[in-house]
Protein backbone atom coordinates (compact mmCIF):
# COMPACT_ATOMS: atom_id res chain seq x y z
CA UNK A 1 0.00 0.00 0.00
CA UNK A 2 1.29 3.45 -0.94
CA UNK A 3 1.89 5.80 1.92
CA UNK A 4 0.45 9.34 1.84
CA UNK A 5 3.95 10.76 1.39
CA UNK A 6 4.52 8.82 -1.80
CA UNK A 7 1.03 9.61 -3.07
CA UNK A 8 1.62 13.33 -2.76
CA UNK A 9 3.46 14.71 -5.85
CA UNK A 10 6.80 16.38 -5.34
CA UNK A 11 6.53 20.17 -5.51
CA UNK A 12 9.49 20.49 -7.92
CA UNK A 13 7.88 18.01 -10.30
CA UNK A 14 4.64 19.98 -10.10
CA UNK A 15 6.47 23.15 -11.13
CA UNK A 16 8.05 21.41 -14.13
CA UNK A 17 4.69 19.93 -15.16
CA UNK A 18 3.07 23.36 -14.91
CA UNK A 19 5.79 24.89 -17.09
CA UNK A 20 5.40 22.13 -19.70
CA UNK A 21 1.61 22.26 -19.69
CA UNK A 22 1.20 25.99 -20.29
CA UNK A 23 3.84 25.99 -23.06
CA UNK A 24 2.46 22.95 -24.84
CA UNK A 25 1.60 24.89 -28.01
CA UNK A 26 5.03 26.51 -28.34
CA UNK A 27 6.74 23.22 -27.54
CA UNK A 28 4.68 21.40 -30.17
CA UNK A 29 5.66 23.89 -32.87
CA UNK A 30 9.24 23.92 -31.65
CA UNK A 31 9.40 20.14 -31.67
CA UNK A 32 8.01 19.96 -35.20
CA UNK A 33 10.45 22.56 -36.51
CA UNK A 34 13.45 21.14 -34.68
CA UNK A 35 12.45 17.64 -35.76
CA UNK A 36 12.33 18.93 -39.31
CA UNK A 37 15.78 20.44 -38.81
CA UNK A 38 17.21 17.17 -37.52
CA UNK A 39 15.50 15.20 -40.29
CA UNK A 40 17.00 17.60 -42.87
CA UNK A 41 20.44 17.19 -41.32
CA UNK A 42 20.02 13.43 -41.49
CA UNK A 43 18.76 13.62 -45.07
CA UNK A 44 21.94 15.37 -46.25
CA UNK A 45 24.32 12.36 -46.02
CA UNK A 46 21.51 10.12 -47.28
CA UNK A 47 21.13 12.38 -50.32
CA UNK A 48 24.88 12.31 -50.91
CA UNK A 49 24.80 8.52 -50.87
CA UNK A 50 21.97 8.45 -53.39
CA UNK A 51 23.80 10.93 -55.62
CA UNK A 52 26.89 8.73 -55.60
CA UNK A 53 24.74 5.65 -56.16
CA UNK A 54 22.63 6.95 -59.05
CA UNK A 55 23.42 10.40 -60.41
CA UNK A 56 27.17 9.94 -60.79
CA UNK A 57 26.72 6.44 -62.18
CA UNK A 58 24.34 7.65 -64.89
CA UNK A 59 26.44 10.82 -65.52
CA UNK A 60 23.27 12.63 -66.65
CA UNK A 61 23.16 16.48 -66.48
CA UNK A 62 19.48 16.28 -65.58
CA UNK A 63 20.13 13.88 -62.71
CA UNK A 64 22.99 16.11 -61.51
CA UNK A 65 20.78 19.21 -61.62
CA UNK A 66 18.06 17.36 -59.71
CA UNK A 67 20.62 16.30 -57.11
CA UNK A 68 21.87 19.89 -56.67
CA UNK A 69 18.27 21.15 -56.37
CA UNK A 70 17.52 18.47 -53.77
CA UNK A 71 20.58 19.48 -51.74
CA UNK A 72 19.49 23.14 -51.96
CA UNK A 73 16.02 22.24 -50.66
CA UNK A 74 17.54 20.24 -47.79
CA UNK A 75 19.92 23.08 -46.84
CA UNK A 76 17.10 25.67 -46.97
CA UNK A 77 14.87 23.45 -44.86
CA UNK A 78 17.62 22.94 -42.30
CA UNK A 79 18.37 26.68 -42.09
CA UNK A 80 14.77 27.93 -41.80
CA UNK A 81 13.56 25.18 -39.46
CA UNK A 82 16.47 25.84 -37.06
CA UNK A 83 15.92 29.60 -37.15
CA UNK A 84 12.18 29.57 -36.50
CA UNK A 85 12.26 26.55 -34.20
CA UNK A 86 14.79 28.13 -31.84
CA UNK A 87 12.93 31.44 -32.01
CA UNK A 88 9.72 29.79 -30.82
CA UNK A 89 11.45 27.81 -28.07
CA UNK A 90 13.63 30.64 -26.76
CA UNK A 91 10.68 33.03 -26.63
CA UNK A 92 8.69 30.48 -24.64
CA UNK A 93 11.72 29.81 -22.42
CA UNK A 94 12.27 33.51 -21.65
CA UNK A 95 8.56 34.10 -21.03
CA UNK A 96 8.31 31.13 -18.68
CA UNK A 97 11.40 32.21 -16.73
CA UNK A 98 9.84 35.65 -16.32
CA UNK A 99 6.62 34.10 -15.01
CA UNK A 100 8.47 32.17 -12.32
CA UNK A 101 10.54 35.21 -11.37
CA UNK A 102 7.33 37.17 -10.89
CA UNK A 103 5.82 34.32 -8.84
CA UNK A 104 8.83 34.12 -6.52
CA UNK A 105 8.97 37.92 -6.18
CA UNK A 106 5.24 37.98 -5.47
CA UNK A 107 5.70 35.51 -2.63
CA UNK A 108 8.52 37.62 -1.22
CA UNK A 109 6.46 40.83 -1.41
CA UNK A 110 3.25 39.47 0.06
CA UNK A 111 2.08 41.33 3.19
CA UNK A 112 2.11 38.05 5.11
CA UNK A 113 5.56 36.49 5.11
CA UNK A 114 6.04 32.83 4.24
CA UNK A 115 7.37 30.34 6.74
CA UNK A 116 10.60 29.56 4.92
CA UNK A 117 14.11 29.53 6.32
CA UNK A 118 15.69 31.58 3.53
CA UNK A 119 17.33 34.98 3.55
CA UNK A 120 16.65 37.72 1.00
CA UNK A 121 19.87 36.93 -0.91
CA UNK A 122 18.82 33.29 -1.26
CA UNK A 123 15.36 34.27 -2.50
CA UNK A 124 17.03 36.58 -5.04
CA UNK A 125 19.14 33.69 -6.36
CA UNK A 126 16.05 31.50 -6.64
CA UNK A 127 14.17 34.25 -8.49
CA UNK A 128 16.98 34.64 -11.04
CA UNK A 129 19.21 31.61 -11.64
CA UNK A 130 16.76 28.91 -10.53
CA UNK A 131 13.89 30.47 -12.49
CA UNK A 132 16.03 30.53 -15.64
CA UNK A 133 17.25 26.95 -15.21
CA UNK A 134 13.75 25.67 -14.49
CA UNK A 135 12.42 27.31 -17.67
CA UNK A 136 15.15 25.58 -19.68
CA UNK A 137 12.92 22.49 -19.60
CA UNK A 138 10.88 24.24 -22.34
CA UNK A 139 13.83 23.87 -24.72
CA UNK A 140 15.14 20.59 -23.36
CA UNK A 141 12.10 18.46 -24.18
CA UNK A 142 11.73 19.52 -27.87
CA UNK A 143 15.48 19.19 -28.43
CA UNK A 144 15.39 15.76 -26.81
CA UNK A 145 12.56 14.61 -29.07
CA UNK A 146 14.14 16.10 -32.21
CA UNK A 147 17.46 14.42 -31.41
CA UNK A 148 15.62 11.14 -30.97
CA UNK A 149 14.03 11.69 -34.40
CA UNK A 150 17.47 12.19 -35.95
CA UNK A 151 18.86 9.03 -34.32
CA UNK A 152 15.83 6.99 -35.43
CA UNK A 153 15.99 8.31 -39.02
CA UNK A 154 19.70 7.50 -39.16
CA UNK A 155 19.08 4.03 -37.71
CA UNK A 156 16.32 3.31 -40.26
CA UNK A 157 18.42 4.57 -43.18
CA UNK A 158 21.40 2.47 -42.10
CA UNK A 159 19.12 -0.49 -41.45
CA UNK A 160 17.83 -0.32 -45.03
CA UNK A 161 21.42 -0.58 -46.23
CA UNK A 162 22.20 -3.36 -43.76
CA UNK A 163 20.26 -4.46 -40.67
CA UNK A 164 23.46 -4.77 -38.67
CA UNK A 165 24.26 -1.08 -39.12
CA UNK A 166 20.77 -0.04 -37.90
CA UNK A 167 20.96 -2.34 -34.86
CA UNK A 168 24.44 -1.03 -34.04
CA UNK A 169 23.11 2.54 -33.84
CA UNK A 170 20.11 1.57 -31.69
CA UNK A 171 22.06 -0.64 -29.28
CA UNK A 172 24.90 1.90 -29.06
CA UNK A 173 22.48 4.76 -28.29
CA UNK A 174 20.79 2.76 -25.52
CA UNK A 175 24.17 1.87 -24.00
CA UNK A 176 25.34 5.50 -24.10
CA UNK A 177 22.16 6.82 -22.44
CA UNK A 178 22.26 4.13 -19.76
CA UNK A 179 25.83 5.07 -18.87
CA UNK A 180 25.17 8.78 -18.83
CA UNK A 181 21.95 8.54 -16.80
CA UNK A 182 24.05 7.46 -13.80
CA UNK A 183 26.27 10.53 -14.11
CA UNK A 184 23.30 12.89 -14.63
CA UNK A 185 21.88 11.99 -11.20
CA UNK A 186 25.13 13.04 -9.57
CA UNK A 187 25.08 16.28 -11.55
CA UNK A 188 21.58 17.06 -10.27
CA UNK A 189 22.53 16.51 -6.63
CA UNK A 190 25.78 18.46 -6.97
CA UNK A 191 24.06 21.35 -8.77
CA UNK A 192 21.36 21.62 -6.11
CA UNK A 193 24.02 21.84 -3.39
CA UNK A 194 25.97 24.41 -5.41
CA UNK A 195 22.89 26.59 -5.87
CA UNK A 196 22.20 26.44 -2.14
CA UNK A 197 25.76 27.50 -1.28
CA UNK A 198 25.77 30.31 -3.85
CA UNK A 199 22.47 31.52 -2.41
CA UNK A 200 23.92 31.51 1.12
CA UNK A 201 26.90 33.52 -0.13
CA UNK A 202 24.52 36.00 -1.76
CA UNK A 203 22.57 36.34 1.47
CA UNK A 204 25.81 36.98 3.36
CA UNK A 205 26.73 39.75 0.88
CA UNK A 206 23.31 41.38 1.35
CA UNK A 207 23.76 41.30 5.14
CA UNK A 208 27.24 42.82 4.87
CA UNK A 209 26.03 45.64 2.61
CA UNK A 210 23.24 46.50 5.05
CA UNK A 211 25.47 46.47 8.12
CA UNK A 212 28.74 47.74 6.67
CA UNK A 213 28.71 51.10 8.42
CA UNK A 214 27.93 49.72 11.91
CA UNK A 215 30.53 46.99 11.38
CA UNK A 216 33.16 49.60 10.58
CA UNK A 217 32.05 51.55 13.63
CA UNK A 218 32.94 48.88 16.19
CA UNK A 219 35.66 47.18 14.15
CA UNK A 220 33.72 44.05 13.28
CA UNK A 221 34.18 44.33 9.54
CA UNK A 222 37.20 42.00 9.44
CA UNK A 223 35.35 39.22 11.25
CA UNK A 224 32.37 39.71 8.92
CA UNK A 225 34.61 39.53 5.86
CA UNK A 226 36.18 36.32 7.16
CA UNK A 227 32.69 34.89 7.59
CA UNK A 228 31.84 35.79 4.01
CA UNK A 229 35.13 34.37 2.74
CA UNK A 230 34.25 31.07 4.37
CA UNK A 231 30.83 30.73 2.71
CA UNK A 232 32.23 32.06 -0.57
CA UNK A 233 35.02 29.47 -0.50
CA UNK A 234 32.47 26.72 0.15
CA UNK A 235 30.45 27.91 -2.84
CA UNK A 236 33.61 27.99 -4.98
CA UNK A 237 34.64 24.47 -3.97
CA UNK A 238 31.16 23.16 -4.76
CA UNK A 239 31.25 24.96 -8.14
CA UNK A 240 34.57 23.24 -8.87
CA UNK A 241 33.01 19.89 -7.93
CA UNK A 242 30.07 20.53 -10.28
CA UNK A 243 32.47 21.58 -13.05
CA UNK A 244 34.45 18.36 -12.58
CA UNK A 245 31.30 16.24 -12.75
CA UNK A 246 30.14 18.16 -15.83
CA UNK A 247 33.57 17.67 -17.40
CA UNK A 248 33.49 13.94 -16.76
CA UNK A 249 29.96 13.80 -18.15
CA UNK A 250 30.83 15.78 -21.30
CA UNK A 251 34.06 13.83 -21.85
CA UNK A 252 32.34 10.48 -21.38
CA UNK A 253 29.50 11.47 -23.71
CA UNK A 254 31.93 12.66 -26.39
CA UNK A 255 34.09 9.55 -26.10
CA UNK A 256 31.12 7.16 -26.28
CA UNK A 257 29.62 9.04 -29.24
CA UNK A 258 32.98 8.92 -31.04
CA UNK A 259 33.26 5.19 -30.36
CA UNK A 260 29.80 4.60 -31.79
CA UNK A 261 30.55 6.73 -34.87
CA UNK A 262 33.83 4.89 -35.40
CA UNK A 263 32.10 1.54 -34.98
CA UNK A 264 29.47 2.47 -37.60
CA UNK A 265 32.16 3.70 -40.01
CA UNK A 266 34.38 0.64 -39.60
CA UNK A 267 31.44 -1.74 -39.88
CA UNK A 268 30.22 0.00 -43.04
CA UNK A 269 33.75 -0.14 -44.50
CA UNK A 270 34.02 -3.86 -43.74
CA UNK A 271 30.59 -4.52 -45.30
CA UNK A 272 31.56 -2.56 -48.41
CA UNK A 273 34.87 -4.43 -48.62
CA UNK A 274 32.92 -7.69 -48.42
CA UNK A 275 30.58 -6.44 -51.16
CA UNK A 276 27.49 -6.55 -48.96
CA UNK A 277 26.75 -2.81 -49.42
CA UNK A 278 27.38 -0.52 -52.39
CA UNK A 279 29.75 2.45 -52.62
CA UNK A 280 26.77 4.87 -52.37
CA UNK A 281 25.59 3.12 -49.20
CA UNK A 282 29.13 3.31 -47.83
CA UNK A 283 29.21 7.10 -48.45
CA UNK A 284 25.82 7.40 -46.76
CA UNK A 285 26.97 5.33 -43.76
CA UNK A 286 30.20 7.31 -43.33
CA UNK A 287 28.25 10.60 -43.61
CA UNK A 288 25.64 9.46 -41.10
CA UNK A 289 28.34 8.25 -38.73
CA UNK A 290 29.85 11.74 -38.75
CA UNK A 291 26.48 13.48 -38.54
CA UNK A 292 25.04 11.28 -35.84
CA UNK A 293 27.58 12.57 -33.32
CA UNK A 294 25.75 15.92 -33.09
CA UNK A 295 22.26 14.60 -32.23
CA UNK A 296 23.83 11.93 -30.03
CA UNK A 297 25.78 14.62 -28.18
CA UNK A 298 22.63 16.70 -27.81
CA UNK A 299 20.59 13.65 -26.88
CA UNK A 300 23.12 12.54 -24.27
CA UNK A 301 23.29 16.02 -22.69
CA UNK A 302 19.56 16.31 -22.19
CA UNK A 303 19.39 14.16 -19.01
CA UNK A 304 21.90 16.52 -17.41
CA UNK A 305 19.75 19.56 -18.18
CA UNK A 306 16.64 17.77 -16.98
CA UNK A 307 18.32 17.07 -13.62
CA UNK A 308 19.48 20.70 -13.34
CA UNK A 309 15.98 21.97 -14.13
CA UNK A 310 14.51 19.61 -11.57
CA UNK A 311 17.01 20.72 -8.89
CA UNK A 312 16.16 24.37 -9.58
CA UNK A 313 12.43 23.62 -9.50
CA UNK A 314 12.86 21.97 -6.09
CA UNK A 315 14.54 25.13 -4.80
CA UNK A 316 11.77 27.32 -6.17
CA UNK A 317 9.28 25.06 -4.42
CA UNK A 318 10.90 26.03 -1.09
CA UNK A 319 9.45 29.51 -1.61
CA UNK A 320 6.31 28.85 -3.66
CA UNK A 321 4.89 26.04 -1.50
CA UNK A 322 5.89 27.46 1.89
CA UNK A 323 2.82 28.19 4.06
CA UNK A 324 2.16 31.75 5.25
CA UNK A 325 3.35 32.66 8.73
CA UNK A 326 -0.23 33.50 9.64
CA UNK A 327 -3.65 33.29 8.01
CA UNK A 328 -5.34 36.72 8.15
CA UNK A 329 -9.01 37.08 8.97
CA UNK A 330 -11.64 38.55 6.64
CA UNK A 331 -12.92 41.45 8.73
CA UNK A 332 -12.51 45.22 8.44
CA UNK A 333 -12.01 47.65 11.37
CA UNK A 334 -15.17 49.37 12.57
CA UNK A 335 -15.56 53.15 12.66
CA UNK A 336 -13.03 54.82 14.92
CA UNK A 337 -9.23 54.66 14.96
CA UNK A 338 -8.57 53.56 18.51
CA UNK A 339 -5.77 51.14 19.37
CA UNK A 340 -5.93 48.72 22.29
CA UNK A 341 -3.29 46.34 23.58
CA UNK A 342 -4.77 43.89 26.07
CA UNK A 343 -2.44 41.75 28.21
CA UNK A 344 0.10 41.11 25.45
CA UNK A 345 3.04 38.91 26.42
CA UNK A 346 5.84 38.61 23.88
CA UNK A 347 9.61 38.85 24.21
CA UNK A 348 10.28 41.51 26.84
CA UNK A 349 6.61 42.52 27.04
CA UNK A 350 4.89 41.26 30.21
CA UNK A 351 1.09 41.37 29.96
CA UNK A 352 1.24 44.84 28.44
CA UNK A 353 -2.05 46.70 28.64
CA UNK A 354 -2.78 50.14 27.16
CA UNK A 355 -5.37 52.00 25.11
CA UNK A 356 -4.98 54.90 22.69
CA UNK A 357 -8.22 56.70 21.82
CA UNK A 358 -9.04 57.82 18.30
CA UNK A 359 -7.36 61.13 17.47
CA UNK A 360 -4.96 60.98 20.42
CA UNK A 361 -1.20 61.65 20.24
CA UNK A 362 0.50 59.30 22.71
CA UNK A 363 4.20 58.85 23.32
CA UNK A 364 5.61 55.67 24.87
CA UNK A 365 8.91 56.04 26.72
CA UNK A 366 10.47 52.58 26.85
CA UNK A 367 13.27 52.29 29.38
CA UNK A 368 14.49 49.15 27.63
CA UNK A 369 14.95 49.55 23.83
CA UNK A 370 14.15 45.87 23.36
CA UNK A 371 10.63 46.40 24.69
CA UNK A 372 10.00 49.16 22.14
CA UNK A 373 11.26 46.90 19.33
CA UNK A 374 9.03 44.02 20.49
CA UNK A 375 5.98 46.30 20.65
CA UNK A 376 6.69 47.65 17.15
CA UNK A 377 7.01 44.09 15.81
CA UNK A 378 3.66 43.09 17.32
CA UNK A 379 1.84 46.15 15.95
CA UNK A 380 3.39 45.79 12.46
CA UNK A 381 2.24 42.11 12.35
CA UNK A 382 5.83 40.98 11.88
CA UNK A 383 4.92 38.71 14.79
CA UNK A 384 1.73 36.83 13.89
CA UNK A 385 -1.11 37.10 16.45
CA UNK A 386 -0.96 33.40 17.32
CA UNK A 387 2.70 33.75 18.34
CA UNK A 388 2.02 35.85 21.44
CA UNK A 389 -0.39 35.91 24.34
CA UNK A 390 -3.05 38.61 24.61
CA UNK A 391 -4.97 40.62 22.05
CA UNK A 392 -4.36 43.69 19.92
CA UNK A 393 -7.48 45.54 18.74
CA UNK A 394 -7.66 48.06 15.92
CA UNK A 395 -10.91 49.97 15.61
CA UNK A 396 -12.54 47.54 18.02
CA UNK A 397 -11.60 44.44 16.03
CA UNK A 398 -8.98 41.91 17.05
CA UNK A 399 -5.87 42.00 14.88
CA UNK A 400 -6.14 38.26 14.21
CA UNK A 401 -9.62 38.75 12.68
CA UNK A 402 -8.59 41.48 10.24
CA UNK A 403 -7.34 41.01 6.71
CA UNK A 404 -3.75 42.08 6.25
CA UNK A 405 -4.89 44.66 3.67
CA UNK A 406 -7.22 46.21 6.26
CA UNK A 407 -4.42 46.34 8.82
CA UNK A 408 -2.05 48.03 6.37
CA UNK A 409 -4.78 50.49 5.34
CA UNK A 410 -5.63 51.59 8.89
CA UNK A 411 -2.39 51.00 10.82
CA UNK A 412 1.12 51.93 9.69
CA UNK A 413 4.21 51.19 11.77
CA UNK A 414 7.26 53.11 10.58
CA UNK A 415 10.47 51.43 11.82
CA UNK A 416 13.50 53.39 12.93
CA UNK A 417 15.53 51.79 10.11
CA UNK A 418 13.06 52.20 7.26
CA UNK A 419 14.41 51.14 3.87
CA UNK A 420 15.34 53.74 1.27
CA UNK A 421 15.02 52.65 -2.34
CA UNK A 422 16.77 53.62 -5.55
CA UNK A 423 14.68 56.23 -7.37
CA UNK A 424 13.92 59.83 -6.43
CA UNK A 425 12.92 61.67 -3.27
CA UNK A 426 9.36 61.77 -4.59
CA UNK A 427 9.10 58.04 -5.32
CA UNK A 428 10.48 57.26 -1.87
CA UNK A 429 7.93 59.53 -0.20
CA UNK A 430 4.97 58.50 -2.36
CA UNK A 431 5.74 55.13 -4.04
CA UNK A 432 2.21 54.72 -5.40
CA UNK A 433 1.95 58.31 -6.65
CA UNK A 434 -1.48 58.74 -5.03
CA UNK A 435 -0.75 60.74 -1.87
CA UNK A 436 -2.20 64.26 -1.68
CA UNK A 437 -0.13 65.33 1.32
CA UNK A 438 3.43 65.07 0.00
CA UNK A 439 4.22 68.81 0.46
CA UNK A 440 2.86 68.75 4.03
CA UNK A 441 4.81 65.55 4.81
CA UNK A 442 8.04 67.08 3.44
CA UNK A 443 7.57 70.18 5.55
CA UNK A 444 6.61 68.28 8.71
CA UNK A 445 9.62 65.97 8.48
CA UNK A 446 11.98 68.94 7.91
CA UNK A 447 13.06 67.46 4.58
CA UNK A 448 12.67 70.87 2.94
CA UNK A 449 16.38 71.64 3.18
CA UNK A 450 17.24 68.45 1.28
CA UNK A 451 14.70 69.28 -1.43
CA UNK A 452 15.94 72.88 -1.68
CA UNK A 453 19.57 71.75 -1.85
CA UNK A 454 19.10 70.17 -5.28
CA UNK A 455 17.92 71.80 -8.47
CA UNK A 456 15.71 68.81 -9.28
CA UNK A 457 13.84 69.21 -5.97
CA UNK A 458 11.72 66.16 -5.19
CA UNK A 459 12.94 64.58 -8.43
CA UNK A 460 16.51 64.42 -7.10
CA UNK A 461 17.93 60.93 -7.66
CA UNK A 462 18.38 58.67 -4.63
CA UNK A 463 20.76 55.74 -4.78
CA UNK A 464 20.03 52.26 -3.52
CA UNK A 465 19.62 52.24 0.30
CA UNK A 466 20.03 56.04 0.24
CA UNK A 467 23.79 55.80 -0.25
CA UNK A 468 24.00 59.47 -1.32
CA UNK A 469 22.09 60.70 1.75
CA UNK A 470 23.27 61.20 5.31
CA UNK A 471 21.81 59.21 8.20
CA UNK A 472 19.62 62.11 9.27
CA UNK A 473 18.40 62.70 5.72
CA UNK A 474 17.48 59.03 5.32
CA UNK A 475 15.57 59.11 8.60
CA UNK A 476 13.65 62.24 7.65
CA UNK A 477 12.87 60.78 4.23
CA UNK A 478 11.46 57.66 5.90
CA UNK A 479 9.38 59.85 8.26
CA UNK A 480 8.06 61.88 5.31
CA UNK A 481 6.92 58.64 3.64
CA UNK A 482 5.08 57.57 6.80
CA UNK A 483 3.36 60.97 7.14
CA UNK A 484 2.41 61.09 3.45
CA UNK A 485 0.61 57.75 3.82
CA UNK A 486 -1.92 59.59 6.03
CA UNK A 487 -3.23 56.45 7.79
CA UNK A 488 -5.81 56.42 10.58
CA UNK A 489 -3.27 55.07 13.08
CA UNK A 490 0.43 55.89 12.74
CA UNK A 491 3.10 54.29 14.94
CA UNK A 492 6.57 55.86 14.77
CA UNK A 493 9.55 54.06 16.27
CA UNK A 494 12.43 56.40 17.17
CA UNK A 495 11.87 58.74 14.19
CA UNK A 496 14.44 61.40 15.19
CA UNK A 497 17.48 59.58 16.59
CA UNK A 498 19.75 60.78 13.76
CA UNK A 499 18.83 64.49 13.72
CA UNK A 500 20.09 67.39 15.82
CA UNK A 501 18.16 68.80 18.78
CA UNK A 502 16.85 71.89 16.96
CA UNK A 503 15.56 69.88 14.01
CA UNK A 504 14.09 67.34 16.42
CA UNK A 505 12.13 70.09 18.19
CA UNK A 506 10.73 71.37 14.90
CA UNK A 507 9.82 67.86 13.72
CA UNK A 508 7.98 67.16 17.00
CA UNK A 509 5.84 70.27 16.66
CA UNK A 510 5.19 69.65 12.96
CA UNK A 511 4.16 66.01 13.45
CA UNK A 512 1.78 66.95 16.29
CA UNK A 513 0.24 69.65 14.10
CA UNK A 514 -0.04 67.53 10.93
CA UNK A 515 -1.46 64.52 12.78
CA UNK A 516 -3.97 66.50 14.87
CA UNK A 517 -7.26 64.61 15.00
CA UNK A 518 -5.70 61.30 13.96
CA UNK A 519 -4.28 58.57 16.18
CA UNK A 520 -0.51 58.74 16.58
CA UNK A 521 1.78 56.63 18.76
CA UNK A 522 5.48 57.42 19.08
CA UNK A 523 7.96 54.99 20.68
CA UNK A 524 10.72 57.35 21.70
CA UNK A 525 12.94 58.80 24.40
CA UNK A 526 13.13 62.18 22.66
CA UNK A 527 12.14 65.00 25.07
CA UNK A 528 10.79 67.04 22.14
CA UNK A 529 8.40 64.31 20.99
CA UNK A 530 7.46 63.38 24.55
CA UNK A 531 6.60 67.00 25.25
CA UNK A 532 4.51 67.29 22.07
CA UNK A 533 2.37 64.26 23.00
CA UNK A 534 -1.02 64.52 24.72
CA UNK A 535 0.21 62.02 27.29
CA UNK A 536 3.20 59.83 27.93
CA UNK A 537 3.15 56.15 28.91
CA UNK A 538 6.23 54.79 30.66
CA UNK A 539 7.11 51.25 29.56
CA UNK A 540 9.41 49.58 32.08
CA UNK A 541 10.17 45.86 32.35
CA UNK A 542 7.46 45.08 29.80
CA UNK A 543 4.54 46.86 31.53
CA UNK A 544 3.16 50.40 31.80
CA UNK A 545 4.38 51.80 35.12
CA UNK A 546 3.41 55.47 34.81
CA UNK A 547 1.12 57.74 32.78
CA UNK A 548 0.98 61.54 32.62
CA UNK A 549 2.18 64.47 30.57
CA UNK A 550 5.88 64.81 29.90
CA UNK A 551 6.30 67.85 32.14
CA UNK A 552 4.41 66.35 35.05
CA UNK A 553 6.50 63.19 34.85
CA UNK A 554 9.69 65.26 34.80
CA UNK A 555 8.57 67.01 37.98
CA UNK A 556 7.41 63.91 39.83
CA UNK A 557 9.35 60.88 38.59
CA UNK A 558 13.11 60.82 39.11
CA UNK A 559 13.59 57.60 37.12
CA UNK A 560 11.74 59.11 34.18
CA UNK A 561 13.77 62.30 34.43
CA UNK A 562 17.01 60.33 34.42
CA UNK A 563 15.89 58.22 31.46
CA UNK A 564 14.77 60.98 29.07
CA UNK A 565 16.64 64.12 30.16
CA UNK A 566 19.48 65.07 27.77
Amino acid sequence: MTTPDTQRPRPGSDILRTALRRNLGAMTWGTLLMGLYQAGETAFPIALGLIVEHALRERSPGALALSIASLAVIITTVSLSWRFGMRVLQKANTTEAHRWRVRVAECGLQPVARDVDLKSGEVLTIATEDADQTADIIEVVPLLISSLVAVLVAAVALGLADVRLGLLVIVGTIAILSTLSVLSKRIGASTQEQQARVARAGAKVADLIIGLRPLHGFGGNHAAFRSYRKVSTEAKQQAITVAKVNGVYAGTALALNAVLAAAVTLTAGWLAFEGQISIGELVMAVGLAQFIMEPLKLFSEMPKYVMIARASAERMALVLTAPPVTIPGPRQPTAGADLEIDCVRHGSLRRLKLRVSAGEFVAIAAYQPRAAADLASVLSVNIPPHAYEGVVRVGGQELADLSIEAVREHLLVNPYDGEIFAGTLRTNIDPSGTSRSVPEAVEASMLTDVVALHREGLDHAVRDRGANLSGGQRQRLSLARALAADTDILVLHDPTTAVDAVTEQLIARNVAKLRRGRTTVVLTSSPALLDAADRVLVLDEGVITAEDTHRNLLASDEAYCAAVAR
